[in-house]
């Protein structure tokens, strides 16, 4: 970690948010690398009644990424729940044969249309819409298109009554089809993975810009900081790299985007929509 030993930094896991609208079933968003970590901290996601039994209902994907998808593996204990994604990331997960282990007839992958209302367990209504992103990295190729509004790369909104949250976890810019629904939402929940978009290359510990990985950078002219200036609902910065300084409590970075009206995400974060 960038940050390591810097009593200012709290140690966070990589991005999956569960939801629920009944306390009883429960639904995940993104199943990051970490799920087991979070699961198993998480006394409300607990096995309850019989041994193997969840109240994990359903998981939705913004994408096929490896760090939004590879927490699939820790839910294949024979418990049903419903796979939600559109028709390119479960095509991406049929493809890949490890993603066998989740049984056909306990885990229904159910293909969702960008656009298309749909319902989640408990009452929750949701809807997928578009978001300039990329391909995964494992299927990219040589010229990945970058900033395409394609089924890898979507947004989820969730609808509680008339209240509203926003999930966009990685956005490679901000046009503004996707400016006007944030701008609807209560609390949005957004891609701050780097505060600046060469901010790997200086720290050398990667050779790719956010935008050549599909992440529009916080600062800057064409920043989420100041595209997304004047959102009226509740703000919350996540998916955030450990190379991020605004991760560092007290940092200049931080200071400026919490002036800004924005909050940094932190493990065990509870939100009331």
């Amino acid at each position: 970690m960038a940050w390591a030993r810097d009593p200012r930094v709290r140690a966070r896991t990589q991005a999956s948010v569960a939801i629920t609208a009944d306390g009883e079933q429960w639904t995940i968003l993104n199943a990051a690398p970490d799920l087991k970590s979070q699961l198993d901290r998480t006394a409300a996601l607990h096995p309850r009644g019989a041994l193997r039994s969840s109240p994990v209902k359903a998981v939705v994907l913004t994408g096929g990424e490896v760090d939004q998808i590879a927490g699939l593996l820790t839910l294949r204990e024979r418990q049903e729940f419903a796979l939600h994604g559109t028709a390119e990331t479960l095509g991406l997960i049929d493809a890949n044969p490890i993603f066998g282990v989740l049984a056909p007839g306990l885990v229904s992958r159910i293909a969702v249309r960008p656009g298309a209302p749909f319902s989640l367990p408990g009452g929750i209504e949701a809807e997928m819409f578009a978001v300039p992103g990329k391909p995964p990295l494992y299927v990219e190729g040589d010229a990945p298109e970058i900033g395409g509004e394609t089924g890898l790369s979507v947004g989820i909104e969730v609808r509680a009554g008339k209240r509203r949250l926003a999930f966009v976890p990685g956005a490679a810019a901000i046009p503004a089809a996707l400016h006007a629904r944030l701008s609807r939402a209560d609390i949005v929940l957004f891609d701050g993975t780097l505060f600046t978009d060469d901010e790997m290359i200086r720290k050398e510990t990667g050779t790719k810009t956010g935008r050549r990985m599909g992440h529009v950078p916080i600062d800057g002219a064409d920043g989420s900081l100041e595209h997304l200036a004047g959102l009226p609902g509740r703000r919350i910065y996540i998916h955030i790299n450990n190379t991020n300084p605004v991760l560092v409590d007290g940092s200049p970075e931080r200071r400026r985007v919490e002036a800004a009206g924005w909050e940094i995400a932190e493990d065990g974060m509870e939100i009331v929509l």
